[in-house]
């Protein structure tokens, strides 16, 4: 069997409640800002890393909560912290994703993430993927996190 994958991320809260969601380019995907650890980095680097790339927020460390570690899919789990969006953080048309993946048609080099938006908890199931809509439906309350942020 082989390992699961880890992906790192982070559940940024704006104070509304709501959660910051970002447009996979080319799909009908949003997710959180996520993704794998480089060799020897620690989750807290990698969710930070992930999401100044995919995002362009850059987040100090002392102001994230280490959530832990959750089942995501079959093949995949999820190391997930937590953090309030600052007054300076909340327009989302600042936002800007440096990480590049090759595009299918053409192999030409296009932003993993192409646009931003802060979701309610009423909204997830129309934006998210049905793991990320599932984990926050059964696992992870945004109302709880909201109230305890």
């Amino acid at each position: 069997m082989s390992p699961r994958v880890v992906s790192c991320g982070i559940v940024l809260l704006d104070p509304d409640g709501r959660v910051l969601l970002a447009h996979a380019t080319e799909t009908t995907h949003w997710d959180i800002p996520k993704g794998h650890g480089e060799d020897g980095e620690a989750p807290d680097v990698t969710a930070l890393r992930e999401m100044a790339e995919e995002t362009g927020i850059a987040l100090r460390p002392d102001r994230l909560r280490d959530l832990g570690l959750f089942v995501y899919r079959r093949d995949k789990d999820l190391h997930l912290f937590a953090a309030r969006a600052r007054a300076g953080e909340l327009d989302l048309s600042t936002c800007t994703c440096t990480s590049l993946f090759p595009r299918r048609s053409d192999g030409m080099l296009i932003p993993e993430m192409d646009d931003y938006r802060w979701v309610s908890v009423d909204e997830i199931p129309r934006y998210a993927s049905r793991s990320l809509t599932r984990l926050f439906e059964t696992t992870l309350s945004l109302a709880e996190l909201h109230r305890s942020l």
